[in-house]
């Protein structure tokens, strides 16, 4: 089999990398920090890591990766050790292992554990040429078994269990507030892998988390996660951080980003980016039994069914919000959850799923959880602690709002 045939039978990432011809001129320098792990220094990101015990992951991971002689080694360590981290916060999060000092329930360590090694993995120097195409490679490796995108694991047919599929988000607005956590992050840790009861019988949850930024949902991080799963579970939803105090079931979802600043301090409004535009929807529509779950009591927070768009009219003119879900012909310029990367992932999997001809079987859509906020006394960034009991409440509180939505909707399906 020739090189470039052994290439392309493992994938896009690692057959781009492989087709290299191995005479390729001199390494690149190493890449400089991005914006998001330049954050890492600063004192809030280290407390977390040293008072949940992760500060270790880093150091324990660069020697790994010092000790690879080739690309292969490289790859096979950043793979691994990415794995590791997903599992070792998935354990915290559901009462395995040491939890340091901080609750279970706090998702931040794993987000700034993982900064710190693609840092590692962007500024590494290998005694090898290491050319960068090959660095992205790992960098995408190790974002992809970090996130859990790589450990969903169902049982085989016939088990009796219904399969749901949950994503969450990293924290976001860390420039606001380099404190913050996501609920739907916590949520994805503390649900992976577990079985919830139904109406209809039992459900096995499993999770992945994304990143808050433009780029990797243009690369086609959303769909190349999820594709393999949707045709075989009986029930997805993504999530991520909404409003505060409530919880929302978003109806529709729109084709258009505003182009609010990401993790990276990027962003440019335009169309959502797909494959194939010519046939791109202005907007898609949940599937998830949202008359079931608003009317359900499933924890201290209401549930709305959000129907809220903004559109430009047919015929075109000003952006116009629409109570009650778009008009015919009209343009997107907001869905239920906005016109950040909350709405984007919930069309890109809406969009999936329909692109796939699982509209009328697989019920899907996306639900924003409260505001995670601080205890009262403790809302300045500036002055305020990592963590106060108001805040573990709040986080607690949703996450198992989140599940008993689930399990709603699940006996629903």
């Amino acid at each position: 089999m020739s090189r470039r045939v052994r290439a392309a039978a493992l994938g896009p990432a690692l057959a781009a990398v492989l087709a290299v011809p191995t005479t390729a001129s001199a390494a690149p320098a190493p890449l400089a920090p991005t914006a998001e792990e330049q954050r890492l220094d600063r004192a809030v990101p280290q407390e977390i890591l040293r008072r949940s015990g992760f500060d270790t992951v880093t150091p324990d991971f660069a020697r790994a990766l010092g000790q690879a002689r080739s690309w292969s080694q490289a790859h096979q360590v950043v793979v691994r050790e990415g794995s590791a981290l997903w599992r070792r916060a998935v354990d915290r999060a559901q009462g395995r292992g040491p939890a340091g000092e901080l609750s279970r329930d706090d998702d931040r360590p794993l987000y700034w554990a993982r900064l710190a090694m693609t840092r590692e993995v962007r500024q590494w120097q290998p005694g090898f040429e290491l050319t960068q195409a090959r660095r992205d490679a790992l960098l995408d490796a190790l974002e992809r078994a970090s996130r859990g995108q790589d450990d969903v694991r169902y049982p085989h047919a016939g088990k009796g269990l219904k399969r749901v599929l949950v994503t969450g988000f990293d924290p976001f607005t860390l420039d606001r507030d380099i404190r913050i956590s996501n609920p739907s992050g916590a949520s994805a840790l503390a649900l992976d892998g577990t079985v919830i009861e139904t109406a209809g019988g039992p459900a096995r949850v499993e999770t992945v988390v994304f990143p808050v930024r433009w780029r990797d949902f243009e690369q086609g991080a959303v769909e190349r996660a999820l594709r393999p799963w949707l045709p075989r579970v009986d029930l997805f939803t993504t999530v991520s951080q909404g409003r505060v105090g409530r919880f929302d079931v978003e109806r529709t979802n729109g084709a258009w980003r505003g182009g609010s600043p990401d993790n990276d301090n990027t962003g440019t409004p335009g169309p959502i980016p797909v494959t194939d535009p010519a046939s791109q929807p202005q907007w898609t529509t949940t599937t998830l039994p949202y008359a079931r779950i608003t009317a359900a009591d499933t924890g201290r927070f209401p549930v709305y069914d959000n129907t809220s768009v903004t559109e430009i009219p047919a015929g075109g003119g000003e952006p116009v919000v629409r109570p009650d879900g778009p008009t015919p012909g009209s343009a997107a310029r907001a869905g239920g959850g906005g016109n950040y990367l909350s709405n984007e992932i919930a069309y890109r999997a809406t969009l999936l799923r329909d692109r796939l001809g699982l509209h009328e079987r697989l019920p899907g859509g996306h639900v924003h959880t409260p505001v995670l906020q601080f205890g009262a006394g403790n809302t300045d960034p500036a002055t305020g602690a990592v963590t106060d009991p108001e805040f573990e409440r709040n986080r607690l509180d949703i996450i198992a709002q989140v599940r008993a939505i689930l399990s709603v909707a699940a006996g629903a399906a």
